[in-house]
Parts: C-alpha cells; structure tokens; sequence
C-alpha cells in the first residue's frame, strides 16, 4: 500500500509540472486553431537559458523562472506578430510546418551556441527529500509542483477574473461575437499566444532540473505534449489538467510495478483506447467542418 501511494504522489507531482507546460499548448490552440510545434524547442530553449544563468551565476533554476517567463513572453509576442500571423486563418498543415521550422532554427542556434550534449542544472536540494510518514517526495519535484501550481492559479484567475482574459474565451467561443462587442482579432490572438509562450519560461525552468536535456530532447517534449492536449481534447484547459495527471500516473505506476521504458507505451495506449470512445478527447468538442 505504502508503495503504491508513493508512486500516486510522485505522479500527481509530475502530473502538475506536464499540465502548465501543456497549458500554453492548448491554449494557443483554443484561441487560434494553431498547433504550435515549436512548444517543445520554447521548453528546451528556456531549458538552456535556465541552466546557463545556474551555472553563471548560482541562481536557482526555478527561481529563474522569474526572468524566463516574462523573457518568453516578449518572445511569443515577437515570433507572433513576426511568423505566426502569417499563417493565421490557413490551413492547419501550413501553421504545423510553420512551427517545425520554427522549432528546427532553434534547434540548431543550441546546437551551435550550447552543443549537442545533455544538461542538467543540480541545485543544493536536488538530492534531498521531504518525509511525509512513509512517503519520501523528492525537494526538486515538490519545488516543481508548487511554481506550476502558482503559474496555473495565475493563468487561471487571468481568463477568468480579468477583461483580458475574458477577451481570451470570448475569442475561443465565439470569434464573430468578439470582434462584434470590439474584441481585435489579432491582438488578442497576439497575446494568447504570448502568453501561452510565456508558460515555457518557468516550464522549461523546471524542466531544467527534474529532466536531463539536449537541444534535440525537443521531439520528445512535444510529443508529450500533444499527447496530453489531445488525450483531454484540443483546446480544452480542464482537459490538459486531466490528460497531464494521467500522464504522470501512468509513468510512475508503470516505473512502479513494471519498467520505466514501458512509461509513455502505457499512457499512449490510454490515448488510443480513450479516443476510440471519445474521438474528441476527453472534454473535447466535436467539430462541424462541413458547415462554412
């Protein structure tokens, strides 16, 4: 019993820190219909920059966060208004091939600037552990689990207690009703997606310590990602929340009472039975696409 609550502990805490990092990749793709690709590079991009400012300067890497999310969402502002509007109201495949471009350069620029080599940034507590009874809950994940949980809470009171936020879901639910009651199309798509950039900035700062990471490492996280975002259903917040738990229970169980290679087979089975049931997700919407 003792075994099996740790490894329900470990997991929800990993649930926590997949659902922000998955968070910005629904939301765009709620506001927008824009499959942003690139996510997993914006995650490991922030990664880099997060271990360089450990190893500079001894700065906490979750502490970073406080200089890498405002520094990705200017960034998201700018690859926006730059790349992303270009493509807005195009097909899907143009804004997927779009970001994988995206992702490609920034994938080379480390390449180039940092190496292709694994990374990870090792504070004092990266070893230690908090004892809750007989359930040990390692420092680094908790630490993890609290900044996610804070940046959640904040981007939910932000779409639903603010006029910007408001404007966000109104442009999500009803894009024609927005622009109606003077909701701009482009600015609020602008900051959705700089917004749910700026959730990499302190994603990529946990990733930095839970996970080892290289600049190629990206394909993996974006994988995980959509995995997440399609599993609770495109464009749903609730459902990543939903869908990220699930991932990090079917990680530390399986690691638990099988084999940490059999991880991610496990939860892509789920997505596959849960999608032959609900093909939307779990709190998806189905789309007409044969009405105009």
């Amino acid at each position: 019993m003792a075994q099996l609550t740790q490894a329900i502990a470990l997991g929800l805490l990993i649930g926590g820190v997949y659902a922000l990092m998955a968070s910005g990749l629904t939301l765009i793709f709620g506001v927008m219909h824009i499959i942003n690709v690139a996510q997993g590079a914006f995650l490991v991009l922030m990664a880099m920059v997060t271990w360089w400012l450990w190893h500079e300067t001894g700065i906490d890497p979750i502490l970073a966060s406080v200089i890498t999310t405002p520094l990705m969402f200017a960034f998201g502002w700018v690859a926006y208004r730059l790349l992303i509007s270009r493509v807005r109201g195009s097909s899907p495949s143009m804004s997927i091939l779009l970001t994988f471009g995206f992702a490609m350069v920034i994938e080379g620029v480390l390449n180039v600037t940092a190496g292709n080599k694994f990374k990870s940034a090792t504070p004092s507590y990266f070893e230690e552990s908090f004892r809750v009874g007989s359930i040990s809950l390692p420092k680094a994940q908790v630490f993890g689990f609290l900044a996610a949980m804070g940046i959640l809470g904040v981007l939910f009171f932000v779409l639903t207690r603010t006029w910007t936020g408001r404007a966000i879901r109104a442009a999500t639910q009803n894009p024609s009703g927005a622009a109606l009651v003077g909701v701009g199309a482009s600015g609020t798509a602008a900051l959705a997606f700089a917004i749910g950039s700026a959730t990499t900035g302190v994603g990529g700062s946990i990733l930095s310590v839970l996970y080892p990471f290289f600049p190629a490492s990206h394909y993996d996280w974006i994988s995980r990602l959509l995995g997440i975002v399609v599993l609770g259903g495109m464009g749903s917040l609730p459902g990543a929340l939903i869908g990220a738990g699930i991932l990090g229970l079917a990680e530390t169980l399986t690691a638990t009472y099988g084999s940490l290679s059999w991880s991610t087979l496990v939860f892509y089975i789920v997505i596959m039975v849960v999608l032959l049931v609900r093909p939307q997700g779990l709190f998806g919407a189905r789309l007409r696409e044969d009405v105009t």
